[in-house]
């Protein structure tokens, strides 16, 4: 390996994880990486001061570019959209222990609620630890105009945040609730399993059938649960606990494939939300590995 192509490899993590949390997509991201790379082999590196901040500058900017237009294309997107997962072995342990929370799928899901460039000053100054004057730089911007935007940033999440913060094993017991009421599925164990005003969303993308818009109260989605329940147990189905993106998650196959993965928000061991991928070309990378690390199944 030459020194040009070492020093990217010495950086690829810290840039693959910038992009994956602009974009919420592993593929778009790499995408990104992959015209990083074609730029920083085609400079001369032995001119740049800071090979890192040229690296963290062109990474950031080609996000930028790539979520503007995703933003335009997520506008005519059939129902809700959701962060993609990584692959368990994507999930560096670094990585996923100092900025955990910003990795998770909830937090990645929240950072839709800000615009490409308050998600891009916010994340490399809240996230990645650079300066107001280094983020500033980074985005070709006034240092007045980045703390702007990092400030808006921060108003937008703290709004929409969930009330209360859960903990991975209170997580983990309400998916194994969940997984304990749909094998036997009646109105009573479903509802008491979620808030009252708890919400659910569910990312088709238009391919396969999902609620196309987010779902609300207790009752409506105990119904639904039931209902699905219902139409899809039988012997080919199986709940299988995960971990993705650093927080607990429960896999759903049917006849050998993942046709869904979900996890939850919570209060007081109840559920308040509840997110459901059911886009193939989503899942087809966490099954991908999953299949391959023989990982067995809850039930």
């Amino acid at each position: 390996m030459d020194a040009q192509t070492a020093l990217f490899q010495q950086h690829r993590q810290r840039l693959f994880g910038l992009a994956y949390r602009m974009l919420g997509r592993p593929a778009d991201a790499e995408d990104v990486l992959h015209d990083a790379w074609l730029r920083w082999h085609e400079q001369d590196t032995s001119t740049l001061d800071d090979p890192e901040a040229w690296l963290v500058t062109v990474t950031t900017r080609l996000a930028l570019d790539r979520l503007r237009r995703a933003k335009t294309e997520r506008e005519h997107y059939s129902g809700p959209w959701l962060p993609e997962p990584l692959e368990p072995s994507e999930e560096a342990p670094a990585d996923a222990l100092e900025r955990a929370e910003s990795l998770s799928l909830s937090f990645l899901l929240l950072l839709e609620r800000l615009s490409p460039e308050e998600r891009a000053a916010f994340l490399l100054k809240e996230v990645f630890d650079y300066s107001h004057a280094e983020t500033a730089a980074i985005l070709g911007i006034a240092e007045d105009a980045c703390r702007q935007r990092v400030h808006r940033a921060k108003l937008r999440l703290r709004e929409g945040r969930p009330r209360f913060q859960v903990d991975r094993a209170a997580q983990q017991r309400l998916l194994q609730r969940f997984v304990a009421a749909m094998e036997h599925p009646n109105l009573d164990s479903l509802r008491a399993l979620f808030a009252e005003d708890a919400v659910h969303i569910s990312d088709g993308g238009g391919v396969v059938t999902a609620v196309l818009r987010p779902l609300h109260g207790a009752d409506r989605l105990a119904l639904l649960y039931r209902q699905i329940a219902l139409n899809s147990n039988g012997p080919g189905t199986a709940y299988e606990l995960s971990t993705l993106n650093g927080a607990p998650a429960l896999l759903i196959w049917s006849e050998g494939r993942l046709t869904s993965v979900m996890w939850v928000e919570a209060e007081d061991e109840h559920i308040t939300a509840i997110h459901a991928i059911r886009h193939p070309d989503k899942l087809a990378r966490i099954e991908a590995v999953t299949k391959s690390a023989g990982s067995a199944s809850l039930h």
